[in-house]
Parts: structure tokens; C-alpha cells; sequence
């Protein structure tokens, strides 16, 4: 084949302005079918890319917005997109930072802003809640009914791609998983049928979006159970000085492994920057007042005390909504340890603590950087109500306790983003090499450590580490046997 110089930017470009010319036909097709469209230079198109966690999915830019307010113009935009070969993506409420999961270039943007609906069943005390709404307007509107929803640890998260990662809550010690409490998932499938799957319709599809991310459809409302909670509720944070880190690391295990109280949750995060160094506790627990003992290990190593008892389980959401930092760039990634038993616990946690600090310290030069080390609890009093309500995706065993990664940065400009995306890599596959060394030499058990999809990096193989894999394949194959969302999607972690 003959070429001329410079032929393969041509080429590029082609494809580049066809994929253009082909999104801005269906967004005048949709429009044309009476769907809500947003477009470009218009200002709810504007505010929509704001409302982004990271302000990096906020500077794609899709050639249109649609924003389908039932099921049925939902189930409209996928028929029409098998008449174009324009990608999309399908946003909640933009928590995701991997670009192009929940945000697009130059492609159609599904906003599910308009299935916002939050129902309550008095009769079976459920709740029927949109993708579109946020977990703290979803607590919000059961105000006077006296119950609560297993959801978001910060009221700002939306609910779409948190329910389909699994959906970590302080509620989940009580309860499982976000995701262990769906009822029903009305969804949206590859050929444009809207259906209803649980547990006796549909009964793999039901099983694979508890976990399973964008493989199988569009979810356009979940049917969830809700739980008793006319209470007060107690929580906050403590703030340590930084030399305390080993006392944290030691208390954190043993909390872990002792776990005193199904009520009570935590989350231990070191930050650093160039001129931050510190250690915050998220805490909660489910009462006006915590017992005697529940997290004396952490309050006898003298934190600066900022918690208290909130009116309602909603404010205390809000409350945590303050650590957001509001147009910073973000990346993330995860790793699962299994919890190291008390011998061995300081040398292998304070290793974790290290290795991050170390990788951290090579960006310290990029302006407005912090690093975030969170430590999140799965112990077995998660994965055994986990268990007992249904199981989902991920399928942590009831009998080992775990601890859950979070890694993050955030910084403030597109120029450092190759630098960050480096550090993020080397952080997350160095933990993975270290925690495997450790189970080499004995020093961890060697058992089944699953990714968390709600934490993940987007070059992380979520689905490689999973024991539940060819279940959701084959489901994958049922309901969407051309693979219309592995191709036609501009993001997640394809189950090929």
C-alpha cells in the first residue's frame, strides 16, 4: 500500500471528523424524537461538565447531551444508536475519574440526570430511586419514613456507578454491600428492551449488575431495601500528627480483626503533600452515641477530636462532602490486602505506608498535589452479610478479613497528567508485587484478593481478578450476544 508522509494523521483525522459527523447526527435525531438535548455553548451543557469529581472527565467534550427522563427515551437512544457508529458514555453523578467511563470525547453523552425519582413502598419498605440523584438527595427523600439506604459514604456521589461497582457504605458491616440490597434493576438492554431483573426474573442479569459495571445494560431505576434508622447517628473524624502512624497502623488492624460493633465504621486516610503530612479518620457509627470501647484503640493515641452526634444520617453525608475538593484533577486506583494477623501487622502495614509515602514524595514538585492513602475494612462482618443477602460479583470469602486500598491524587493541571498517571501505576502494580512477596514468603495467607471496581484505575484488570469472570461473560453473551456495549461504549472494564 502506498502512503505519503504525514498520510496516517490524515487518516486520523478522517475518522476523527466522520466520528464528529456522525454523533451530531444522532444528537438531532434524538432531539427530533422529543428527548431532552443539550448542546455545545448552551449553558446546562456547561454546568453538566462541571459536575464532574475530576475536572480532567470535565474537559472532554461530547458533541451533544442527552438526557432521557424515563426508561422508554432511554431504551429510544439505544435503538437509535445501532443507526449511527458514534460511541457514548452514560453518566450518574460523574464520581469516576477514569476518563471516558462516565465522560466523552466528541460522542453522545447519556445524562441520567432526569431519572432522578425516589418512591417509597410503605407496604414492603422499599425504595425505588433513579440513577440520576445523588446519595444524599436519595437519603433525603425518605425524610419522615424512619428508614435509610445502604448508599454513599458523602452525599454528593451519585448512585448509577457506585450500585454497579458493589457500592461500599458504613452501613455495609449491618447490611453488605449497596448493591446486596437491590430488590430489582429495571434495565435497559443492547437491543433497546427495557426489563426487570431480581430474584425470579432474569436471574444471571440480576446476579452480574451487582458488580458487573457496563457490560449488560443501562440501569434506569433500582428498587432497594431500605433499613430501620429514626435515630440520631454519631460520627466525624479524628486528625493525628503524622509521627503517629505506626499506633494508627496497629489500631487499625486490630479494629480489623476484632471488629467490635456491626454499627460502627471506619476509614483510616494518611494525606502528604510538599507542606502536608497528617493522618484523617472518617468515623461513624449507627446511634446517637457510640459504647464504651468501640474505638478506644484510636482515641488513646490523642487524636484532635471533630466528631459528634448529627440529627439525621444525612447530615453527617453532607458533613464529609467538605472533603472534595471541588475543579482539582483526580486519579485513582485500588488494591486488596488480606488483613496481616498480629505478628507480623506492624512490618507489613507500615511497608504499605511507605511504599505509598515514597511514590508520593516523586510528584511532590507538581503544584497543588496530594496524595491519599485510605484504608477501607472488609472484614467478615461485610462479607458474611454480603453472603447472606445474595452474594454479587465480587464474592469476597466470609472466612478471611481483608483490607481495601484506595489510592488517589489530585492536582490541578492537564501539563502534569502523563507525570501523575505514571506515579498512579507505579503505586498500584508495586503494592500488588509487594503483597504477593509477602504471600510468597508466607508472611500473608495466599488466598483470593478481587479488585474493587467503585476504587479501580482503568488500566487496572479487574475482570483478571475476579473468580466469578465466565459467570458474567456468559450472562454478557445472553443479553448482549454482539457486544454492543464492549464496542460502542468509550469506557469501563470490557468483559470480553
Amino acid at each position: 500500500m502506498h502512503t505519503l508522509p504525514g498520510g496516517e494523521i490524515i487518516l486520523i483525522m478522517s475518522v476523527a471528523v466522520m466520528a464528529t459527523l456522525q454523533a451530531a447526527d444522532i444528537c438531532s435525531k434524538l432531539k427530533a424524537d422529543g428527548i431532552t438535548v443539550e448542546e455545545p455553548l448552551t449553558l446546562e451543557y456547561s454546568l453538566d461538565l462541571r459536575r464532574y469529581w475530576s475536572a480532567a472527565c470535565g474537559d472532554l467534550r461530547p458533541t451533544c447531551i442527552a438526557a432521557p427522563s424515563s426508561a422508554l427515551e432511554m431504551s429510544q437512544i439505544v435503538k437509535e444508536l445501532h443507526h449511527f457508529e458514534t460511541l457514548f458514555a452514560v453518566k450518574s453523578g460523574g464520581h469516576m475519574p477514569n476518563n471516558g467511563f462516565a465522560s466523552i470525547q466528541d460522542g453522545l453523552l447519556i445524562s441520567t440526570k432526569n431519572l432522578d425519582q425516589v418512591f417509597y413502598n410503605s407496604d414492603d419498605q422499599t425504595a425505588t430511586i433513579g440513577p440520576g440523584i445523588s446519595w444524599g438527595n436519595a437519603q433525603k427523600g425518605l425524610h419522615g419514613t424512619g428508614r435509610t439506604l445502604v448508599g454513599g459514604r458523602m452525599a454528593g456521589v451519585g448512585i448509577g456507578g457506585y450500585m454497579l461497582g458493589g457500592g461500599m457504605s458504613f452501613l455495609s458491616s449491618q447490611y453488605g454491600w449497596a448493591a446486596n440490597n437491590v430488590i430489582n434493576f429495571e434495565v435497559v438492554l443492547a437491543n433497546g428492551t427495557v426489563v426487570n431483573a431480581n430474584r425470579k426474573a432474569n436471574t444471571d442479569l440480576f446476579a452480574s449488575l451487582k458488580g458487573g459495571g457496563n457490560n449488560f445494560g443501562i440501569v434506569t431505576a433500582y428498587t432497594l431495601q431500605t433499613h430501620p434508622q429514626d435515630h440520631k447517628v454519631w460520627g466525624g473524624n479524628y486528625v493525628f500528627a503524622p509521627d503517629k502512624g505506626p499506633q494508627i497502623l496497629e489500631a487499625l488492624r486490630d479494629f480489623v480483626e476484632y471488629y467490635p460493633d456491626d454499627k460502627a465504621a471506619i476509614i483510616v486516610t494518611a494525606e502528604c503533600a510538599a507542606l502536608l503530612d497528617t493522618w484523617i479518620m472518617f468515623l461513624f457509627y449507627d446511634d446517637p452515641k457510640p459504647p464504651q470501647g468501640v474505638f478506644d484503640n484510636f482515641t488513646a493515641i490523642g487524636p484532635l477530636d471533630i466528631t459528634k452526634t448529627w440529627n439525621s444520617y444525612y447530615d453527617l453525608l453532607k458533613h464529609n462532602d467538605f472533603f472534595v475538593l471541588p475543579g482539582k484533577r483526580y486519579v485513582i486506583a485500588t488494591e486488596t490486602t488480606p488483613l496481616p494477623n498480629k505478628t507480623v501487622g506492624a512490618e507489613v502495614m507500615q511497608t504499605y505506608y511507605d511504599y505509598w509515602h515514597n511514590i508520593s514524595e516523586t510528584v511532590h514538585d507538581v503544584p497543588g498535589i496530594i496524595g491519599t492513602l485510605a484504608f477501607q475494612p472488609m472484614p467478615r462482618a461485610i462479607t458474611s452479610k454480603a453472603k447472606a443477602r445474595g452474594g454479587d460479583l465480587i464474592d469476597f470469602p466470609i472466612d478471611q478479613d481483608y483490607i481495601v486500598l484506595q489510592l488517589d491524587f489530585s492536582y490541578g493541571l492537564s501539563k502534569h497528567d502523563d507525570k501523575i498517571d505514571m506515579a498512579i501505576k507505579n503505586l498500584f502494580n508495586g503494592l500488588n508485587i509487594t503483597i504477593s512477596n509477602y504471600i510468597d514468603n508466607g508472611m500473608l495467607p495466599n488466598v483470593y484478593r478481587p479488585l474493587f471496581m467503585n476504587d479501580a484505575n482503568h488500566a487496572q484488570d479487574y475482570w483478571g481478578r475476579l473468580r466469578t469472570t465466565e459467570q458474567a461473560r456468559q450472562t454478557r453473551r445472553r443479553y448482549d450476544p454482539e457486544g454492543f456495549f464492549q464496542k460502542r461504549t468509550s469506557g469501563g472494564w470490557r468483559l470480553e
